[in-house]
C-alpha cells in the first residue's frame, strides 16, 4: 500500500500537509509509533512513523530538523503527526519535512494511532489477497524439512538455504543489528557490516525472538520482489524458533565464561589445574596465548567478538571475555574491534546491564599465557577500560604510552585527591596558569614570558611562589612530573 491510500480513507480523516506525488506513491512496509527526539536507530526503511509530538518544544526549529532528518536517514516513507497534543502540527515541522523531503500528514485528535496502524496492516494483507502471484507461503514439504532440520540442530546457514531453495537463485541474508552476516544464500555476495537501518532498498524483516539490542536478527532481501511477503514471515518464524534454542545454548556458554572470569578474579594464587578445567569448560584450548577483554556491556562484547569470524574462539561472561589468540589469525584484535565499535554504539541499547556505564566502552589486556599472565591481562583490561573515553572508546593496554593516558585509567576520585592536595594551595588563578604554560614550554623562562605577555622577572616571581606553595623544586625532574601529573588530574 501507499501513503496516498491512507489519505483516501474517509474514516481516518487525515490531512496532507506536505508531500510530492512521487513520494506519496512509495511502498509502505510497516508502522512505528515514537515520541523520541532522535528515533532513527529504531526505524527501518519504508516505515510510516506515527508521532504524538510530545517531544516538540514550541519555536524550536533545530529540534524539528533533527527529528525529521533522522526519519529521512532511516528511509521512512512518511510522518503522520497527531494534532491532539499541540492543537495542530507546528509550522516548523512542516518546514523541516519539506526540507528533507519527508511527506507529512496530520492525524486529527479523533483518530487514534491504533486505527491508523490497523488500516495499514489490513490494507497490506488485502493487497496480498488480490495478488495471487505473491500469495505463496512456504510449501508443505519445505515446512516439514525445516522442522526436521530444527530438531536435528541445523545451523542458520543450512536453514536459510533450504527455506529459499524453492524460490530459485534469490539473494537473502540473515543479519544482526550491527550488520554482521549470520548466514546468506549461496548466490548472495558478501556484504560489509552495516546497520540494517542504514541500508536503502530491499526488504528487511526482524526475527521476533529474545535478543539484546546488539544481536537482534533481520532477514534481508535486496530485491523486494524476489520473495513473497508471507514466505519471509514464515521464514522469520523458523529463525525465531531457532533462536529460542540458541538462547539456551548461549546462556550455558555465558555461564561457563563467567565461571572462567571468576577464577581469574579470585583472591590468592590461581590454581593452574582449576584454570585449565575452567578453560576447557568454556571451550578454549589449553596453553594459549589468550587475551582478556572487559566492556561495559557483555552483550555488546559478545556481538563485537562475533565480527572476528567463525574461526575465533572466545568465552564471554557478564562483562568480560577471554579470547584465544590463534597464531595464524590475521590482523590486530584491538584494531578490528575498534573498527566495528561504532556499529555497536549506533545500536544504543535502551537500558544498560546492571552496574554498567551508559557509555559503551572496551578495554583490552595484553597477550598472556598461564594463570598469572591471564590475571595480569584481566587487570590490564580493566585499567584500559577505565582509560577509555568518548574520543577513544576502545583502548588496548598497549596504547597507554603517555602519562596522560596512564592517568586516565586511575579512578576519578583518586585523581581528584592527588590533584587537589598537590595544587590546591595555588587556587584557580594566575599561578596555576603560569605553571601550566611553564611546563608546556619545557620550563623556558623566555618562551613562557612571551606566551603570557609578561616580563621574565614576573615569570620568575610566579614560579618561585608555585615552588613555595607546593613544596616542589622545578629544577628537579621528579618534582616537575609531580606537578604535571597533578595538572592532568584536575
Amino acid at each position: 500500500m501507499h501513503v496516498l491510500d491512507l489519505l483516501q480513507s474517509d474514516s481516518l480523516g487525515l490531512t496532507l500537509l506536505w508531500g510530492d506525488e512521487d513520494l506519496l506513491g512509495q511502498e509502505v512496509n510497516g508502522v512505528t509509533a515514537t515520541d523520541l527526539e532522535e528515533p532513527g536507530r529504531f526505524l527501518g526503511p519504508g516505515e510510516l512513523v506515527l508521532s504524538g509530538l510530545v517531544w516538540w518544544t514550541a519555536g524550536d526549529l533545530a529540534k524539528a530538523d533533527r527529528f525529521v532528518s533522522a526519519l529521512a536517514a532511516a528511509g521512512a516513507t512518511a510522518l503522520l503527526a497527531g494534532e491532539e497534543t499541540h492543537g495542530k502540527v507546528p509550522d516548523e515541522l512542516v518546514a523541516a519535512c519539506r526540507a528533507h523531503r519527508v511527506p507529512l500528514v496530520a492525524v486529527p485528535a479523533r483518530t487514534s494511532f491504533r486505527a491508523v496502524t490497523e488500516a495499514v496492516y489490513l490494507r497490506q494483507w488485502g493487497d496480498l489477497s488480490r495478488r495471487p502471484t505473491r500469495l505463496f507461503a512456504l510449501p508443505e514439504n519445505v515446512r516439514g524439512e525445516l522442522s526436521g532440520l530444527l530438531e536435528g540442530g541445523a545451523g542458520p546457514a543450512e536453514l536459510l538455504d533450504r527455506a529459499c531453495a524453492h524460490l530459485g537463485p534469490v539473494a537473502c541474508y540473515l543479519l544482526t543489528a550491527t550488520g554482521r552476516t549470520v548466514a546468506r544464500t549461496p548466490c548472495a555476495p558478501a556484504v560489509p557490516a552495516r546497520r540494517p537501518g542504514s541500508v536503502r532498498g530491499g526488504v528487511f524483516l526482524r526475527v521476533e525472538a529474545e535478543s539484546s539490542p546488539y544481536d537482534a536478527w533481520h532477514l534481508y532481501v535486496p530485491d523486494a520482489d524476489a520473495a513473497p511477503p508471507r514466505v519471509l514471515h514464515e521464514m522469520a518464524e523458523v529463525f525465531a524458533q531457532y533462536r529460542e534454542g540458541q538462547a539456551r545454548r548461549a546462556a550455558a556458554r555465558r555461564a561457563a565464561g563467567q565461571e572462567l572470569i571468576g577464577v581469574l578474579s579470585g583472591d590468592g594464587p590461581a590454581d593452574p589445574g582449576v584454570l585449565e578445567e575452567a578453560l576447557g569448560a568454556a571451550g578454549l584450548p589449553a596453553g594459549g596465548p589468550y587475551r582478556v577483554l572487559v566492556a561495559t556491556s557483555g552483550d555488546a562484547l559478545a556481538e563485537a567478538l562475533g565480527h572476528l569470524g567463525e574461526a575465533a574462539r572466545y568465552a564471554v561472561g557478564d562483562s568480560a571475555a577471554v579470547l584465544y589468540e590463534d597464531p595464524g589469525a590475521e590482523g590486530d584484535v584491538t584494531g578490528r574491534l575498534r573498527s566495528v565499535w561504532p556499529l555497536l554504539q549506533a545500536c544504543g541499547g535502551s537500558a544498560p546491564e546492571a552496574g554498567a556505564d551508559t557509555a559503551l566502552r572496551l578495554g583490552v589486556g595484553s597477550s598472556a599465557t598461564g594463570a598469572q599472565g591471564l590475571r595480569a591481562s584481566l587487570g590490564q583490561a580493566r585499567f584500559a577500560l577505565a582509560a577509555a573515553g568518548p574520543e577513544a572508546p576502545v583502548r588496548g593496554v598497549e596504547q597507554l604510552d603517555t602519562l596522560a593516558e596512564l592517568l586516565a585509567g586511575v579512578p576519578r576520585e583518586v585523581r581528584a585527591v592527588f590533584g587537589t592536595r598537590t595544587l590546591g594551595a595555588l587556587g584557580e588563578g594566575m599561578l596555576r596558569e603560569t605553571l601550566e604554560v611553564f611546563l608546556a614550554n619545557n620550563c623556558s623562562w623566555t618562551r613562557t614570558a612571551e606566551a603570557l605577555h609578561l616580563h621574565v622577572n614576573t615569570v620568575h616571581y610566579r614560579i618561585e611562589r608555585v615552588e613555595t606553595l607546593t613544596g616542589r623544586d622545578l629544577s628537579r625532574l621528579d618534582h616537575k612530573l609531580d606537578l604535571y601529573a597533578a595538572l592532568r588530574c584536575l
